[in-house]
């Protein structure tokens, strides 16, 4: 077997131009649809609660009685939504990826929104978004076209906040009326007039009075807070942003998207060079009549499956490793958890390289072999790519199933879980057991392939 290792290298080394073109093709098909990710479904799927009561809809707004719900109807224009009643339900849908993501609308929204109006300090009103992360880039489109929108309300909502402060403050300075929660109206005395009462209070007294000292610092400073009178931090805070958003993720990842396209960018590669190598090579035995002498006394069928793999894994582990350690660098993965980078890069090289000997086996000569490994990999890539939520639930069910039969999906799921944390030893045993079948399959292959 080392020896068949050998001349299979001599190959490889005598033909530069392919190797160069199998790299560079792979590398530059896998980058290119990392960088694609970066586009998504226009409309994505958001489960809706609102849990307001019907009866506290309304705020006044700069003196109009306005239905807040109404800003919801923004949101439907961006996304197809899904009206359930609870917040337990949104989640579920999100888990069951029959949602992208979930937008609840708490009970309270709309009385701290008041408050908030009102500047009595009942706390910002808050809006609950909860995603399913096993996909970052699904994650980001529902996060952006949510955040978007809420933007726009908050806009609208800060305006009014706005004047209202406005209102507030000239009450403060120059004095007036002031409606407050539970007391009712109050009259308010101003900076202006207290700085006229205690200038007056002044001029009254003797000039030697001890009191007029302690009064002139009570104007000065009733001039100086009147002329520079500027809004509190809680209230520039409500100002930008009247409605807060509270994010959960329910489940997976919480890889960023340039962590993801390198990932898939990694994988597609892997995948990409150990297909092709592996089908090419195996079938280049039976095309150049050396399988039968090979076969005939010098190896085993189960030995020479074994080689093709193990050619096939190095190749493409030596390649991702390369490539991870530059992507790595350049997004700033955390290098401490190298180790187990190169732990799935092996084992994914090696199911990779198995289901490449399976093609190999099967098709029987090389141009059917790289024909058969190109048409098989790049649906298997894209079916894996597809998040939940993107399409019907039962769809989607016979997706995941199609994927999981092939390497690329689990090959995600561990790479990830290795840069970013997580379930690593799932994705791990999958893969594994991808390699024993796509190996089983290979061997029973070369009964034919004589």
């Amino acid at each position: 077997m080392r020896w068949l290792l050998l001349k299979d290298l001599q190959i490889l080394r005598r033909s530069p131009l392919l190797v160069g073109v199998l790299v560079g093709y792979s590398v530059l098909v896998s980058l290119v649809a990392g960088l694609a990710l970066s586009s998504g479904p226009s409309k994505p799927t958001v489960a809706f609660a609102n849990l307001v009561p019907p009866e506290k809809s309304r705020v006044a707004l700069g003196g109009r009685q306005v239905d807040a719900t109404k800003y919801a109807d923004k949101l439907f224009a961006k996304v197809i939504p899904i009206r359930v009643k609870t917040r337990a339900q949104a989640i579920a849908k999100v888990r069951s990826g029959e949602a992208l993501g979930a937008l609840v609308v708490p009970a309270d929204v709309t009385e701290k929104l008041q408050g908030t109006l009102g500047l009595s300090g009942a706390g910002r009103p808050t809006v609950e978004v909860y995603f399913n992360a096993d996909n970052p880039l699904k994650r980001q489109f529902v996060q952006d076209t949510i955040t978007s929108t809420l933007a726009e309300a908050n806009q609208a909502i800060s305006a009014e906040v706005l004047r209202e402060s406005a209102r507030y403050l000239n009450v403060i300075v120059a004095g007036g009326k002031v409606a407050l929660p539970i007391i009712g109206s109050v009259d308010i005395l101003g900076l202006r007039n207290a700085q006229t009462i205690v200038d007056a209070a002044r001029a009254g007294l003797p000039a030697d009075a001890p009191e007029r000292a302690a009064l002139a610092q009570v104007s000065r400073f009733a001039r100086l807070a009147a002329d520079n009178l500027d809004l509190s931090k809680p209230i520039l805070a409500s100002i930008s942003s009247p409605v807060r958003v509270k994010e959960t993720i329910v489940a997976g990842s919480k890889s960023s998207l340039s962590a993801f396209a390198a990932e898939a960018a990694v994988i597609g590669s892997m995948m990409f060079v150990a297909l092709l190598l592996a089908a090419g090579m195996l079938a280049l035995e039976r095309e150049e009549n050396a399988f039968g002498r090979l076969i005939g006394g010098l190896v085993s069928r189960t030995e020479l499956v074994a080689e093709k793999v193990v050619l096939a894994a190095l190749a493409a582990f030596a390649l991702t490793t390369v490539m991870l350690g530059i992507l790595g660098a350049l997004i700033g993965l955390d290098f401490g958890r190298s180790p187990l980078w190169l732990m799935v890069l092996a084992v994914g090289s090696v199911a990779f390289g198995a289901m490449g000997v399976a093609i190999g086996g099967a098709a029987r000569e090389v141009r059917s072999a790289s024909l058969a490994a190109f048409v098989v990999s790049l649906p298997v890539a894209a079916l894996s790519l597809v998040p939940s939520g993107a399409v019907a639930s039962g769809v989607y069910d016979v997706i995941h199933v199609i994927s999981a039969a092939f390497p690329f999906r689990p090959g995600m799921r561990a790479l990830d879980a290795a840069i970013s944390g997580g379930d690593l030893l799932v994705p791990l045993l999958h893969l594994a057991a991808l390699a024993l079948v796509f190996s089983a399959l290979a061997r029973l292959s070369l009964r034919r392939f004589a």
